[in-house]
C-alpha cells in the first residue's frame, strides 16, 4: 500500500509534467500561427495601400514609403505619373496637371493618394495633427513650419516652385472693387456644399445692408427674365444686363451658385472673383446630408441610389463648373479621345481658377483672414470660424460646432467621413467619379497655401 501511495504522486507528476511541456508547445503554436497571421495581415495592408487602397481615416496620406527608385519604379510600372522635373511655374503645373488628367480615374486617385504631387494631403495630414494636439488654430510661424513658402535653392539660381507664379490675376479689378470704384463688384462662384453661404455672410458683416441681395447674395432673384424664377443662374443674362442691373440695384456681391462659370463672358464683367473649394467626396456627402437625411426636397435615404441617381450632373461637377464644357461622358470614357478630351477641359478649368482673384480651401478658412482682408478689404472675417448653413431652421445640427475654434481639425468633426460612411464599392466609385474634381481641387488648394505662407503674394492681390 505505501508503494502505491508513494507511486500516485509520482505518476500525478509525471503526468503534470507531461501536461506543462504539451502547454508550452501549444503556446509556442500559437503563438507562431499568430506571427504568422499578423504577417500576412501586414503584406495585405501593404499591397492594399500601394493599390491606392481607402484609408480608414480621413486625412490620413497614403505616402508612408521614401520615394526610392524601387518604389518609383513600382508606381511608374502601375501606370501612375510622377512629375518629370521639378514644377517651378504655373506653365509647368498646369502641364504636369494636364498629363495626369489623361489617366484612368482609377490612376489618377491613385497618383494623387500615393504621391501627393501637389503637397496638400501631406500638409493637411500634419496640419489636422497639430491642430488636434493643440487644441486651437496654428499661429502663421506653426503653418509655415509644416507648409513654407515653396522654394529650392541651387547653385544657379533660385527657383519658385510656385504653381501661383507668375500670377494669373487681374488685381487691378479687385484694387477698384477694394476702393469702393464704381460699378466694380465682387463675383462669388457659389460651389454648393462649399461655404457658399459663409461667404454670403461674410459680405454681409463687411458690406452696407443696401449692397447686399436679400436672397443668399444672389440678386438675379428679383430680374426678370424668361422661364421659372431662379437664383443663382447669369447664365440667362449677358454681361451688359448684369453690369446694368448690379449698377443701378446699388449691389455689390453677386453669387452665381447653379450655373457654370463663363469664362469667355464673365470675366469682362467689372468685377474681382471669388470662389471656395471643398474636398470633392466631402462636398457631395454634405449635399447627400443636407437634402436627403434632412429632408430638403429629397427622399432617397440611400447614398448609392441618390449617387445612382445624381451621378449625370454631379460627377466632375468643379471642372464642369470652371471649363463650362459638358464632363460625364469624358469622365468616364477609355478611348483616346476621351483621354485627351480630360486633358482639354481640365487644363481650361485650371486656367479659369488660375485667374480668381481668392480661391480659398473651406477647410482652411480659419487661416484666410488676412488673405481675405488684402484682396477683398473685408475686415470682419470672423464669420470664417463660424458655421453658417443655409435653411437652418428646417434641420439644426445640435453637434457643439457651431463655432470653430481647432481649424482643420474642427471641420473634420463637424462632417461626415466618406471613408467610413460610404459602402467600399459607392466610395471607389464615387471616387473615380470625381478623379478630375481631385486634381482641380488639389491644385486649387496648393494656390490657397502658397498664397497664405509667401510674403510676396500682397504685390498680386
Amino acid at each position: 500500500m505505501p508503494a502505491r501511495g508513494n507511486a500516485n504522486p509520482t505518476g500525478l507528476r509525471r503526468r503534470h509534467g507531461h501536461h506543462n511541456k504539451g502547454s508550452l508547445r501549444s503556446i509556442q503554436n500559437i503563438l507562431f500561427v499568430t506571427l504568422v497571421v499578423l504577417g500576412l495581415i501586414y503584406y495585405r495592408v501593404s499591397v492594399y495601400l500601394l493599390q491606392g487602397g481607402k484609408t480608414a481615416a480621413k486625412g490620413t496620406v497614403h505616402n508612408h514609403r521614401p520615394l526610392d527608385t524601387q518604389y518609383i519604379h513600382e508606381l511608374q510600372e502601375q501606370g501612375l505619373l510622377l512629375p518629370s522635373k521639378t514644377l517651378n511655374t504655373y506653365q509647368e503645373w498646369r502641364d504636369y496637371a494636364t498629363q495626369l488628367a489623361s489617366l484612368t480615374p482609377e490612376k489618377i486617385v491613385k497618383t494623387l493618394k500615393l504621391l501627393d504631387p501637389f503637397g496638400v494631403r501631406t500638409f493637411e495630414a500634419k496640419l489636422l495633427e497639430a491642430e488636434s494636439e493643440k487644441k486651437a488654430f496654428l499661429t502663421q510661424e506653426e503653418l509655415r513650419s509644416i507648409f513654407p513658402c515653396p522654394t529650392s535653392s541651387t547653385t544657379q539660381q533660385q527657383e519658385q516652385q510656385r504653381i501661383t507664379l507668375p500670377d494669373q490675376r487681374n488685381s487691378d479689378k479687385a484694387r477698384a472693387f477694394r476702393n469702393g470704384t464704381e460699378p466694380y463688384f465682387l463675383f462669388f462662384q457659389h460651389l454648393r456644399k462649399a461655404g457658399g453661404t459663409n461667404f454670403c455672410s461674410l459680405a454681409q458683416h463687411n458690406l452696407p445692408k443696401k449692397q447686399v441681395p436679400k436672397y443668399y447674395c444672389m440678386p438675379d432673384y428679383y430680374w426678370e427674365a424668361p422661364g421659372r424664377p431662379c437664383a443663382g443662374c447669369f447664365s440667362r443674362f449677358d454681361t451688359k444686363t448684369i453690369t446694368k442691373h448690379m449698377k443701378e440695384d446699388g449691389h455689390k456681391i453677386l453669387g452665381n451658385e447653379w450655373d457654370a462659370f463663363d469664362p469667355d463672358h464673365y470675366f469682362d464683367l467689372p468685377a474681382t472673383f471669388a470662389t471656395s473649394f471643398r474636398r470633392p467626396l466631402d462636398r457631395a456627402l454634405s449635399q447627400f446630408r443636407f437634402e436627403c437625411i434632412e429632408d430638403r426636397g429629397c427622399k432617397i435615404k440611400n447614398v448609392t441610389k441618390w449617387w445612382d441617381k445624381r451621378s449625370k450632373d454631379l460627377t466632375n461637377v468643379y471642372v464642369w463648373t470652371f471649363s463650362n464644357e459638358g464632363v460625364r461622358k469624358l469622365s468616364i470614357g477609355t478611348t483616346k479621345a476621351d483621354s485627351e478630351r480630360r486633358q482639354k477641359v481640365l487644363g481650361r478649368a485650371l486656367d479659369v481658377v488660375a485667374r480668381f482673384n481668392l480661391v480659398m480651401a473651406m477647410e482652411w478658412l480659419a487661416y484666410a483672414p488676412n488673405h481675405v482682408q488684402r484682396v477683398l478689404g473685408f475686415r470682419d472675417t470672423k464669420t470664417l470660424t463660424e458655421r453658417v448653413r443655409p435653411h437652418i431652421a428646417q434641420h439644426k445640427r445640435d453637434d457643439g460646432q457651431e463655432r470653430n475654434v481647432m481649424g482643420a481639425a474642427g471641420i473634420a468633426k463637424a462632417s461626415w467621413t466618406p471613408e467610413n460612411y460610404l459602402p467600399p464599392e459607392t466610395y471607389t466609385r464615387m471616387s473615380h467619379d470625381l478623379a478630375l474634381d481631385e486634381i482641380l481641387t488639389d491644385a486649387a488648394r496648393r494656390m490657397f497655401l502658397e498664397r497664405l505662407v509667401c510674403d510676396d503674394v500682397s504685390m498680386f492681390d
